[in-house]
């Protein structure tokens, strides 16, 4: 797909046939050009449902775009694709056959509501969106979770694009935010030809599991340090007063009908949401908020107890919020490692520790970490990415760990958003990097080149359609990118 490795287009040649009077007439078109003249003049719903595997869900009408909420048949394992199927929910926000179009990933499930990420508005493109595989409904019925892996995931993608290059032949772009940005990474490491450009907002890159002390020099140092000594009080005064406070989720656990048999135990529960509440202040909020966080030595327990679920969540931990999130979970224990953060202010107070990912993944699910698996897509980037741009939150604890470029690296980018928490975008990077990564953005995309010199999006924000940030990029409360 990128422009150094596509053929020349042949130019096309009028055959004539001579006829007695030695005249030439130009033939008959024949029966494909006819055929392919008029799949282009279909309706757009019609020609995408014309593709093999493909099925309509429903169309909510947008002014300006046709939005399709689809599922298309997908193997269950793509090394043995007569073994099996199931259906996967994609989205088609359809805009015009002659724009590019932008691939996004949230690493998630699939929102139904027509929205639009940051590069589908620079380049005023049309939008494919995936859900991932084994994020209900798109999960095979019995479920082997072996065949839940990166390459599975990255293969589903390369089949959904090749399904719809057919109809949509101008450049294409992947996108996400989080898990998302991983997903496009991965995407690229592993069918490097479809895309011809990647936009990836926000990824970890958690290259070897057992060494994580980037997070603890983020939390020594990041925003000021009142900021920081206030959250930290607040953190362990709600393990001062545990026994309270457990009290109250108990209570709540039973009026909502909460259990916590993955974890085991209420306790262990409750920590781990406490665990979580510096790490979730810094992902969803910032430093312009840290004085509303109250004074911990003064709070009434009711107050410790209404912060921490503000900025990290009761429930989180529950099985009931646990179970739409198992896939992460099990990819985090099984590929994608999980950060652990030391937190010394806590020192005689916890009970647990950061919990690993396998804590959060039901018993009878095996799984085996695979550590190699990072360390392969981190040597990639590092040594081939080549029109990839990754786009972190200075203030972001996910950015601790980035992608990073090496000397292979071709037409590239890692920027970082001053001060951006986990919804950090190319609109709040600094002048010149937003106007560069603007201008590749529209570039890769295949755009006149007035265009790609003005570096403007080429869409106007439209409240209704677009997010600030991308809205898989802010998961409901928990531990997870």
């Amino acid at each position: 797909m990128r422009k150094s490795l596509r053929w020349l287009l042949s130019l096309s040649v009028l055959i004539g046939t001579a006829g007695s009077t030695g005249v030439a007439t130009a033939a008959e078109p024949d029966t494909d050009s006819r055929a392919v003249a008029e799949a282009q003049s279909a309706d757009i719903k019609d020609r995408i449902l014309a593709i093999p595997g493909m099925s309509l869900i429903e169309e909510k009408p947008y002014a300006g775009y046709r939005f399709f909420v689809l599922n298309y048949e997908q193997p269950i394992d793509h090394r043995r694709p007569w073994a099996g199927t199931f259906q996967q929910r994609i989205s088609v926000l359809h805009k015009d056959t002659d724009r590019p179009t932008v691939f996004r990933t949230s690493g998630y499930g699939l929102s139904t509501t027509p929205s639009r990420t940051e590069p589908t508005r620079i380049v005023d493109g049309n939008q494919v969106s995936m859900e991932y595989r084994f994020f209900t409904p798109s999960r095979p019925q019995p479920a082997d979770w072996s065949k839940l892996d990166i390459w599975q995931a990255a293969s589903d993608q390369h089949r959904i694009f090749t399904a719809l290059k057919k109809i949509y032949g101008k450049n294409w772009l992947s996108t996400g935010a989080s898990k998302g940005g991983m997903t496009a990474t991965y995407y690229e490491r592993f069918y490097p030809r479809d895309m011809d450009g990647v936009v990836a907002y926000v990824a970890p890159n958690d290259v070897v599991e057992k060494e994580d002390s980037a997070y603890d020099r983020f939390f020594e140092t990041v925003g000021t340090k009142d900021c920081r000594d206030r959250l930290n009080a607040m953190q362990r005064e709600a393990l001062v007063r545990r026994e309270p406070l457990e009290k109250k989720l108990a209570a709540q656990a039973a009026a909502d009908g909460s259990t916590f048999n993955t974890l085991g135990t209420l306790d262990k529960a409750y920590e781990a949401v406490v665990l979580d509440f510096v790490w979730g202040f810094w992902q969803y909020y910032g430093q312009d908020v840290c004085d509303q966080i109250p004074d911990a030595a003064t709070a009434s327990d009711d107050t410790v107890y209404e912060t921490i679920d503000a900025y990290s969540g009761w429930a989180a931990y529950t099985d009931q919020s646990l179970e739409g999130y198992t896939p992460y979970y099990y990819q985090a224990a099984t590929e994608l490692g999980s950060p652990t953060i030391t937190q010394p202010h806590l020192a005689g107070l916890s009970r647990y520790g950061y919990q690993p990912a396998r804590n959060f993944v039901p018993r009878e699910i095996p799984m085996k970490f695979k550590p190699w698996v990072m360390r392969d897509v981190d040597t990639w980037v590092r040594h081939n990415a080549n029109h990839m741009l990754f786009v972190y939150g200075g203030n972001d604890p996910w950015g601790s760990e980035q992608f990073r470029l090496g000397k292979g690296a071709r037409d590239s980018f890692v920027y970082v958003a001053p001060g951006a928490n986990h919804g950090a975008n190319v609109a709040g990077l600094v002048e010149a990097e937003q106007a560069n990564a603007t201008a590749r953005i529209l570039a890769w995309a295949g755009v006149d080149a007035p265009a790609v010199r003005a570096a403007q999006p080429l869409a106007r924000f439209d409240a209704r359609i677009d997010k600030l940030v991308d809205e898989d990029a802010t998961r409901e409360h928990g531990l997870r990118p």
